[in-house]
């Protein structure tokens, strides 16, 4: 709701700050007495600028803006290969104004700092490059438009209102579109190779590289032996578990937990050696498999794991946890709550699978102490 004048359309000249988590600089005006703080998009640290209010009243904590107009540009700035992209344009991509090199280099610094405000962690973590989209285009393998009058369309950042779009650039040139039905992914990791049946417009990683690069990083921290019984939560279709059942072998166990019912109905028909359940983790943890497991995995969705789960896994006594997560806030804010309970990082990687935007993809292994 509004809380007094709308100050949308006013411009400022600023000195643009750090990166911040969301595809956005921080860049700060004086307003009277206060120094307001403004959350600016299409910009980079250091860069001077021009900024354009998007949103904000005289009442808000902070306001929203745009780089309209660039006086002293940074190095890493480079021309948009996007015609769509930009201010007041499609909202899809935060960093085509980036280099790749560039891109990463902001991606490190919000992880860094989340895990620092956030879990108390100093990590030298930097985000890497994965194989599968050189120039950071054409790497999404789905894409979702939405149809309106002139054909398809994307929105703009925040907003309803329609950009029309002839060609997005980060899809593949043959991305299919969400549409009801199945599809079959196949996964290779080192020797082994697993097909998974996908609903269409379910979930699956988007970015080609991206589940052979995760199951790979999951494999390599939780290290399973035969024998061993592992706990997948938020567990999809069974990616990981599908892997992680060849290496506990015919005498270990895997437990595979999902939420999404189509979900949970597809990860049976992928993992015949596991046990699979579908119900809220949270819930399915409360009065199920309240047994002791070695090893478990969470990839939960952007929000996080949260208090109730991490309670769940830890009293399951488990001598090693992947965390897989899309969102470094909520990650942090978990790797805390497994710190009070005794699970410190050992190690964490970060992936770039969403070249062009402020998204990356983080794998932490926590022991306990």
């Amino acid at each position: 709701m509004p809380r007094g004048r709308s100050r949308v359309g006013e411009r400022f000249e600023v000195e643009v700050g750090p990166v911040a988590h969301g595809g956005h600089c921080v860049a700060r005006v004086a307003d009277g007495d206060a120094l307001r703080v403004i959350f600016v998009r299409h910009t980079l640290p250091g860069e001077r600028v021009v900024l354009e209010i998007t949103e904000g009243t005289d009442g808000d904590r902070f306001w929203r803006g745009d780089a309209v107009e660039i006086l002293t540009p940074s190095s890493d700035r480079v021309a948009a290969p996007c015609p769509y992209a930009g201010p007041a344009r499609c909202g899809g991509c935060d960093f085509q104004h980036v280099s790749l090199a560039g891109q990463r280099e902001l991606k490190t610094a919000v992880v860094r700092e989340q895990l620092k405000r956030l879990a108390g962690i100093d990590s030298d973590v930097v985000v890497e490059e994965v194989a599968g989209a050189p120039d950071g285009l054409r790497w999404r393998t789905r894409q979702r438009y939405v149809d309106s009058p002139a054909g398809r369309a994307m929105r703009k950042f925040r907003s309803h209102d329609l950009i029309p779009i002839d060609d997005c650039l980060i899809a593949r040139t043959d991305a299919r579109e969400p549409v009801p039905g199945t599809v079959i992914e196949t996964v290779t990791v080192a020797d082994s190779a697993h097909d998974f049946t996908v609903a269409a417009d379910g979930f699956w990683q988007v970015h080609p590289s991206a589940p052979a690069t995760l199951v790979a990083e999951v494999l390599r921290g939780l290290d399973p032996q035969p024998g061993e019984s592992v706990l997948d939560l938020y567990a999809g279709v069974g990616l990981f578990s599908a892997f992680l059942a060849d290496r506990v072998g015919t005498g270990g166990r895997v437990v595979a937990i999902e939420g999404d019912r189509t979900a949970s109905t597809l990860s049976a028909r992928n993992l015949p050696d596991a046990e699979v359940t579908a119900g809220d983790v949270a819930t399915v943890l409360a009065s199920a498999y309240t047994e002791d497991f070695d090893l478990v995995v969470l990839d939960p969705p952007r929000e996080g794991a949260r208090r109730p789960v991490v309670d769940a896994v830890v009293a399951r006594g488990p001598r090693a946890i992947a965390y897989v997560a899309c969102d470094p806030a909520a990650l942090a804010r978990d790797l805390a709550l497994f710190a009070e309970r005794g699970y410190e990082l050992r190690s964490i990687r970060a992936f770039d699978l969403f070249p062009m935007t402020s998204h990356v993809e983080c794998v932490a292994q926590l022991v306990t102490r």
